[in-house]
């Protein structure tokens, strides 16, 4: 399918290009078919594409490009049909411990939508979520996918420390904290996963277009697995999907 983009210049050196303002698979996978498109034009001048929900940020190595030139060259690449080739994706099983020591926003959560800490953590769990993209920390994950009925507003006061793994709720989306950070999502659980290693390549396992499904576990489990994700040998169990 083919949308209706709106082309900008971004700064000096930069394009931005927008699809409607939602989160939505169809967008999600347009865009990333036009980011490879481009890749593979291989533009000389472009050193850096990045991507959100619904725009691709291009950035050009000179600070005086000719907008309009790059503009329809874009467009041109956009309305050129793809081979046939399937897309690889994985769909990675993420162990999370719900336990309340961990899943400090549980109680808040459950009281304020009157849904039992148990019926969080099923519905939390029972869906199957897409990455959108990676940000604002690396190897932070923008999922969707997240039951409406868990729908919660981020915390008017963000905490100076969330923990490394934290699995948390902000708004319509669901996500888990790569380090120790500050944020202001609401902590529903903890992974002993690491979803960033700056010595591996990549950095990231999970790409755009991965899926991601929670596996509840004990607090014992999540100790065990913790030693030995510390250790190196503990493997993420995921399977492949064909787009």
């Amino acid at each position: 399918m083919a949308f209706d983009l709106i082309y900008k210049p971004y700064g000096e050196r930069s394009i931005l290009i927008e699809w409607p303002s939602l989160i939505d698979e169809e967008i999600l996978f347009n865009v990333l078919s036009f980011k490879d498109k481009i890749l593979k034009n291989d533009i000389k001048l472009i050193v850096n594409i990045s991507h959100t929900y619904n725009s691709l940020l291009i950035i050009y190595n000179y600070f005086s490009i000719d907008f309009n030139n790059q503009i329809s060259l874009l467009k041109r690449i956009y309305k050129q049909k793809e081979k046939l080739t399937k897309s690889i994706f994985k769909q990675w099983k993420i162990p999370v411990c719900y336990d309340a020591n961990l899943g400090i926003d549980l109680e808040s959560i459950s009281q304020t939508k009157n849904i039992s800490k148990e019926d969080i953590i099923k519905r939390h769990s029972q869906a199957v979520y897409t990455v959108y993209f990676i940000g604002f920390l690396p190897g932070f994950l923008y999922l969707g996918g997240l039951d409406e009925a868990l729908n919660f507003p981020r915390k008017e006061s963000p905490r100076l420390k969330i923990e490394k793994g934290s699995v948390a709720i902000g708004g319509n989306q669901t996500g888990i904290y790569p380090n120790e950070s500050p944020g202001g999502w609401n902590i529903i659980g903890n992974t002993p996963i690491s979803f960033f290693d700056a010595t591996t390549k990549p950095p990231c396992f999970a790409k755009s277009g991965d899926r991601i499904k929670f596996c509840p576990i004990s607090l014992k489990k999540y100790h065990d697995i913790k030693t030995l994700v510390n250790a190196g040998v503990y493997q993420i169990e995921s399977e492949v999907l064909y787009d």
